[in-house]
């Protein structure tokens, strides 16, 4: 059914509210449950849970990319549901391969890695556990990588409320599990698995209930796989991953710099401010990810004018919300710290430092929607150009402000570097992904009239 702009509106409307109350929930549920675990667990027991939590984390590339490779084609098969169900179940059947292969490679090399030597584990009883919590936690991040694919089909299907709804109930779910688990005095395995586990069977409930319930003719059959189309989803897939890691190396270089060239006091201290400014970056990735099949579906129908009008409006939300949440930071961004950590010197942050990060945070949330434009059509050479070319300039530009300038010298040159290189890729490749889906419109339009 074809969506009406107003229609289209109320959707992405009530998909960015939902995504920013389900990630409210998703942070609140581990600090509500994080004492209760610490004291139960032990200091030991928890910090190498925590330290195995970190490697998994490490691993986000395990999918390949494949998860925004379906995002953005099925956001263009809304009225072609025969081919909806093939990508869906070639997408399956290519993760599950994979996660097959990871949990088979972690079957194999479990044995032969001294896990309680490698996080330096110093208590006899707990070095134990350690193989046991290592197969739990890369186990469940394993089966998740193909069962985490639901969360993208339902954004992509402007179900982004539905999916929003999961995964609070996800979280939820997590945190009732571990502290019932430890009111009842189960063993500490039992609670870490109470833990990792919520997520992988919220997302197994959720694709049961909506490939059994909601949309059976998606369901992914064996039947339906296609070479030809697996082949589709893995190169777009493996080009969103390259970009996903030229950004993340360009976004995390900050904290090395630091330490090597002021020293790791320093790097610790600019690291929790930091922190900070993150819970910003969290916001504009939450809108994104509604903004992004909503883009690719009026662009697929040739709706050029919703996605110019709606990526004016997402700068302007972006650029009034992060800026005045940057602005807070700024004026009050020390007390902050010293109120939520305690200790930092904040001295050695000055609030130059914040007034350059939050310019940073708004150069980057007044991008972002212009570069969804792109993503949402595969687009990704300009921001791969733009990535690569940031990273050399902004790393060459913070090395030289460290030196001459002191901590002010980072965000400085980020920013600078940032309009010199990513604001010329945004603006370019916005204009030729609209100009890209108009001729393409065009033809298309031209081909059904002859």
């Amino acid at each position: 059914m074809r969506f009406l702009p107003a229609g289209r509106d109320r959707t992405l409307t009530a998909g960015i509210a939902s995504s920013l109350a389900a990630k409210g929930v998703g942070l609140a549920a581990p600090l509500v449950i994080t004492p209760s675990c610490f004291r139960y667990l032990g200091d030991q027991r928890y910090g190498l849970w925590m330290a195995i939590t970190a490697l998994t984390g490490m691993a986000w590339f395990a999918d390949l990319g494949l998860g925004n490779g379906l995002l953005t084609r099925l956001s263009h098969l809304a009225d072609d549901a025969h081919q909806r169900a093939r990508e869906i179940s070639s997408a399956y059947t290519t993760l599950g391969v994979v996660a097959v292969a990871l949990l088979s490679g972690l079957v194999l090399i479990e044995p032969l890695v001294p896990w309680a030597r490698l996080f330096g584990v110093t208590d006899p009883a707990l070095a134990t556990e350690a193989s046991a919590l290592v197969l739990l936690c890369f186990g469940a991040f394993a089966v998740n990588v193909p069962l985490s694919l639901i969360q993208r089909i339902q954004y992509a299907r402007a179900q982004v409320t539905q999916s929003n709804a999961w995964q609070a109930t996800g979280a939820l779910f997590s945190m009732a599990a571990v502290l019932a688990a430890i009111a009842t005095g189960r063993g500490p395995l039992t609670v870490i698995a109470c833990a990792v586990l919520a997520v992988p069977l919220t997302n197994l409930l959720n694709t049961l209930v909506y490939f059994w319930l909601q949309e059976p003719t998606a369901r992914p059959r064996p039947g339906l796989v296609h070479r030809a189309t697996a082949v589709g989803l893995l190169r777009l897939g493996l080009r969103f991953f390259a970009l996903s890691a030229m950004s993340s190396i360009a976004l995390n270089v900050d904290n090395p710099l630091v330490a090597h060239v002021l020293g790791l006091s320093v790097a610790a201290h600019y690291a929790v401010v930091g922190k900070l400014f993150g819970v910003l970056s969290v916001f504009v990735a939450l809108v994104g990810m509604a903004v992004w099949p909503a883009n690719g579906v009026a662009l697929a129908r040739g709706d050029t004018a919703w996605v110019r009008r709606t990526t004016r409006r997402m700068v302007l939300l972006n650029g009034l919300i992060v800026g005045t949440a940057g602005l807070g930071l700024v004026l009050c961004g020390h007390r902050l710290v010293q109120a939520w950590v305690g200790g930092v010197d904040v001295a050695v942050v000055p609030v130059a430092v914040l007034a350059g990060l939050a310019f940073w945070s708004f150069l980057v949330a007044v991008a972002s929607p212009l570069l969804l434009v792109q993503n949402s059509v595969g687009l990704l050479r300009p921001q791969f150009v733009g990535w690569a070319t940031f990273l050399l300039l902004a790393t060459a530009l913070k090395v030289a402000g460290l030196r001459q300038f002191g901590l002010v010298g980072l965000p400085v040159a980020g920013c600078l570097a940032y309009l010199l290189t990513m604001w010329p890729a945004a603006v370019l490749g916005y204009r030729r992904a609209l100009a890209n889906s108009h001729r393409a419109t065009t033809r298309g339009a031209t081909g059904t009239a002859v």
